[in-house]
């Protein structure tokens, strides 16, 4: 093998997802199979229509089109259908664990019932680690462009289901939205048993990944790539080598960099912080995992050694234990070349 990897080695690297929200997989197709389904208008004529309107300029003009889409979700299956079509596009691109993050704060506020979106969601789950061997952890994430009020009710509502969340995190529009605005719903969270990640440093500064971790006390970053303008925070991550769940296409789409060229993934990775790569919301943004993969080897002219630790990051990042991780780790150490 040459130094950088083909496509079919990038596709076939066991990889774990750690930074994916389920409602950033709906495809158009399933969108509007979904919205006849249920009786749903949407504000596009058709698939065409929709994928020509995938073009932002910002983190919010992405969301607006994302909670557009979501009117769609209504029933259990709704959510079955879309996690099952996800994790069969993921497997086929090496994905074999997934910690996938869902917005329950996005479907109660139209009355969809939590009970609904959560058995929806690991009713699929469960049927995938069966029929695909993709294992999975589901990780409620907080609007935090809404209030920790109502962060707080979800909180209580995800209580009956604690044996199918493992962890907490926040996500929506970051700017203006600090972390330690949820200080005490991830204090409650923590109490309760639940793990902490947090969305922090896309568009929002180091400042909101410092708070993310002393005031969150978050297990990992997501997203993260405003680290760099940080040294100090840059040599904390190093040393606790606290994970970034990083999206390199995400980012280009929503401006945070004007190419993929120019992302920073590379050098964070070649400075030791635990980066990993994730395709966040994939149905809007280019490509699933593997393409992740490729696009990023490419553009930022990664090495075979390269792109097997950002492999090998995603399952030392992950929720799984070590017994449960080893055997991927040990997969992955099968398929590296052994001069890199």
């Amino acid at each position: 093998m040459t130094q950088h990897a083909s496509r079919e080695f990038l596709v076939e690297l066991p990889k774990a997802e750690l930074h994916l929200h389920i409602e950033g997989t709906l495809e158009p197709e399933l969108m509007f199979e979904l919205a006849q389904r249920n009786g749903v208008s949407l504000p596009h004529p058709d698939v065409e229509a929709v994928r020509s309107a995938y073009m932002f300029e910002d983190l919010q003009s992405f969301l607006n089109i994302y909670y557009a889409g979501c009117q769609v979700l209504v029933t259990e299956r709704d959510f079955y259908d879309l996690t099952t079509a996800y994790l069969r596009r993921a497997a086929d691109q090496g994905v074999r664990h997934a910690e996938i993050f869902f917005d329950p704060q996005t479907h109660t506020d139209r009355e969809v019932g939590f009970s609904t979106v959560v058995h929806g969601i690991t009713a699929a789950l469960g049927d995938a680690e069966r029929d695909l061997g993709v294992t999975s952890r589901l990780i409620l994430c907080f609007l935090r462009d809404q209030s920790a009020e109502s962060a707080m009710d979800a909180l209580e509502m995800a209580l009956a289901h604690r044996d199918a969340i493992i962890a907490v995190g926040l996500d929506s529009a970051e700017v203006g939205h600090p972390p330690e605005k949820f200080q005490g719903v991830f204090d409650r969270a923590r109490a309760e048993g639940f793990l902490t990640v947090a969305h922090a440093g896309e568009e929002g500064p180091p400042e909101y990944i410092w708070q993310a971790l002393d005031i969150l006390h978050v297990a990992r970053i997501d997203h993260g790539v405003r680290c760099a303008e940080d040294e100090q925070l840059v040599a904390r991550l190093v040393a606790e080598q606290i994970p970034l769940t990083v999206c390199p296409l995400s980012n280009v789409k929503l401006r945070v960099f004007p190419a993929l060229a120019d992302h920073n993934l590379a050098a964070l990775l070649r400075r030791g912080l635990r980066v990993t790569l994730n395709s966040d919301d994939p149905a809007y943004f280019g490509g699933y995992i593997a393409d992740y993969y490729v696009a990023s080897a490419d553009a930022l002219e990664l090495t075979t050694a390269e792109v097997v630790q950002l492999a090998r990051n995603s399952f030392l990042a992950s929720f799984l234990d070590e017994r449960e991780r080893q055997p991927h780790l040990d997969a992955i150490d099968a398929m590296a070349p052994a001069n890199g």
